[in-house]
């Protein structure tokens, strides 16, 4: 990562946002939808990226510009956007492997899983109060934001299940002895790969750990932010996605930290960032000097997540992408707008304080989401949050100039 320089940049938000609508039911994607089409299957998935384009790409248009209308096109366009991103950006991610068992001793719980004639063995530990199906959050490497006592914390060693230092290349660690190295998934995958494994591992031993598989937050900063936030995309089961300063890879768009950079600001841009980790597949690194090509940026990742509960927390030092993630995410926003579901969407821009050092300033929304999605307690604050403490102008229409419908 590049040396701390405090961005001092002016605030004047000029986006035309709704007013927040109450939620509503929280559903899981499903591959059933009609699109616009008035077929009764999802369309075909496309074999390629699409037109290039400058601005964010729309969620609401499929790539064969039938348009989104409805929470079943919705899941149709979901499925689509998850295929095209794993196809080009990410890599694939492996479906459950054909066996997967755990056990759980002290406080460790261990997860076998075995495909053909290959196996691996990683743990998990936990930290937990006493009691049963009680919530907990999964955190990759270190735990940087509080974990209230009255949630376990589940230590996931993601170093272990693929490799990663600095700019060295090549496919290490478990995922790949079991899928092999010329795999196509990038760290970032195979360590969503290992959160779905605990989330296996927690469902089978639920009676021995205590711990409630259906509410389990993902977590990480930096790096291991991108992480929990393709965690959060590509698993369902993850009931709150909490990505702290994942900068450009995470809640940053490409299009956006490009232009952003464009303007003088020394902040980690595409080229940057892939040759900086091991954390898409290879084949990416063609995109960086034709990232408009992509038909999706990262505003449409985290829409995968849509309407599931996120809160993203950012720090505007300048090599996170400052704008870059607070213009995506407020283009991101519009995805749980369009879905009625605004008090599932969180983005909190807080400085004065280091890189992973969580800021008192964000306390209090934290807690909001924790109390309201994981341990449901009723009276829990304000959980629909776009705001920044930095001062500057963005025009979010430019980016973002497509319509928001009303899926119902």
């Amino acid at each position: 990562m590049k040396p701390t320089r405090i961005l001092a940049i002016a605030l004047i938000l000029v986006a035309s946002e709704a007013a927040p609508q109450a939620p509503r039911a929280l559903t899981t994607p499903t591959t059933t939808g009609a699109g616009s089409s008035g077929s009764t299957a999802c369309p075909t998935l496309p074999d390629g990226p699409g037109a290039s384009s400058s601005a964010l790409p729309d969620p609401f248009t499929f790539q064969a510009g039938g348009k989104v209308t409805s929470k079943a096109d919705w899941a149709c366009r979901q499925a689509e956007i998850s295929a095209l991103m794993q196809k080009i950006e990410l890599g694939i991610m492996p479906p459950k492997p054909s066996s997967v068992t755990a056990t759980y001793s002290g406080n460790n719980l261990t997860i076998n899983a075995s495909e053909g004639d290959r196996s691996i063995s990683f743990s998990a530990t936990i930290s937990k109060p006493s009691g049963d199906d009680v919530p907990a959050i999964i955190y990759f490497g270190a735990a940087s934001i509080p974990i209230p006592s009255t949630v376990a914390g589940i230590l996931f060693n993601n170093d272990e299940i693929a490799h990663q230092v600095g700019s060295s290349p090549g496919r290490a660690g478990k995922f790949y002895d079991l899928y092999g190295r010329n795999h196509s998934a990038g760290s970032l995958v195979a360590w969503a790969w290992g959160i779905s494994r605990i989330i296996d591992g927690l469902e089978l031993t639920r009676d021995q750990t205590g711990i409630d598989p259906i509410r389990l937050g993902v977590t990480g900063c930096s790096r291991n932010a991108k992480g929990a936030l393709v965690a959060g995309a590509l698993d369902p089961r993850v009931a709150l996605t909490l990505p702290q300063e994942s900068g450009t890879g995470g809640a940053g768009c490409w299009r956006i930290a490009d232009w952003e950079s464009n303007q003088g600001y020394h902040l980690d841009d595409i080229a940057d960032v892939v040759i900086e980790g091991v954390w898409f597949r290879e084949e990416f690194g063609k995109y960086v000097r034709r990232f408009n090509e992509l038909p999706f940026d990262h505003h449409m990742l985290a829409g995968l997540i849509a309407p599931r509960p996120m809160y993203v927390m950012e720090n505007p030092i300048d090599w996170l992408g400052p704008q870059s993630t607070y213009g995506c995410m407020g283009a991101a926003r519009r995805q749980w707008q369009a879905l009625g579901a605004l008090d599932t969407f969180g983005y909190s821009q807080a400085g004065a304080h280091a890189h992973c050092n969580f800021p008192a300033a964000q306390q209090g929304e934290l807690t909001a989401f924790i109390d309201k999605f994981l341990l449901g307690k009723e009276g829990a604050g304000s959980t629909s949050v776009y705001r920044t403490d930095q001062n500057y102008t963005f025009y979010l229409d430019q980016w973002a100039p497509w319509s928001v419908p009303t899926l119902t």
